[in-house]
């Protein structure tokens, strides 16, 4: 057992995270990269970087109690990437990209009622483009369409609201009845979006006092959807292998 703090810090504490696993220790010891690759995570693609909090080291700068680390590398497809401290392999991280290119979702978040302007859905930008301007927009499941006015967020307009933005845009002939919170906002003319009648789901089981099987009906949050849904299939999913079987 450690007698004091600072050698309760040197005691390896692993971090791991999908793009980068850091090692704590405070004196120049040696640890061996752990293997990853039965998690799914390939180890040429992670940045195996020892780093001290306590003492500063290799956090911005390289270490000199630390000479036996040569740096980390790491291989993708969209190119290489080296270095030697946490700093340089955080500036390493890809960002991902936008699903520009599907068709437009928004899934509505509210719909408020403002005087003198009507009813305007509020919500963020799943997947594709909102540009400002006339819009036919269909909401689902309802299967309503109607006319969108310009885009906004935060009380400013937009030239385009992309995946990520949390925008308002205002709506004729449709109360807030009508649309609410869980539908789902598209463009009428490009894939409107649609009703689900089913879906395919990864599940995580933390607890559950009594037995899952099909027929099991609980209420799911999908997007901002609170509904009840019904498994009709379970299947089990093997993290080596990524296979699943029943």
């Amino acid at each position: 057992m450690p007698t004091s703090l600072q050698e309760g810090c040197a005691e390896c504490c692993w971090m791991v995270t999908p793009h980068t696993i850091y090692v704590h220790t405070t004196f120049p010891t040696a640890y061996p990269a752990p293997h990853h690759s039965s998690q799914g995570r390939a180890s040429p693609c992670i940045a195996f970087v020892p780093i001290s909090g306590w003492n500063g080291d290799n956090m911005l700068e390289p270490s000199a109690n630390m000479p036996w680390f040569k740096g980390w590398k790491v291989t993708r497809k969209d190119g290489n990437a080296s270095g030697t401290t946490l700093l340089e392999a955080l500036d390493c991280i890809l960002p991902p990209t936008r699903p520009t290119d599907k068709p437009l979702r928004l899934p509505l978040q509210d719909v408020c009622k403002i005087g003198g302007i009507g009813p305007v859905p509020v919500g963020r930008v799943g997947t594709g483009v909102l540009k400002p301007g006339r819009w036919s927009v269909s909401f689902a499941p309802v299967n309503i369409t109607t006319e969108g006015k310009p885009v906004e967020m935060h009380h400013e307009a937009l030239s385009e609201a992309l995946p990520g933005d949390n925008v308002g845009f205002n709506v004729k002939n449709v109360s807030v009845k009508d649309a609410r919170r869980g539908h789902v906002a598209g463009d009428s003319k490009k894939d409107p979006p649609g009703e689900a009648a089913g879906f395919t789901a990864q599940m995580i089981i933390l607890n559950h006092p009594g037995q899952i099987s099909a027929g099991y009906t609980p209420v799911l949050d999908c997007h901002t959807a609170h509904i009840t849904c019904k498994f009709a299939e379970l299947k089990k999913i093997n993290h080596r292998s990524g296979t699943l079987s029943f």
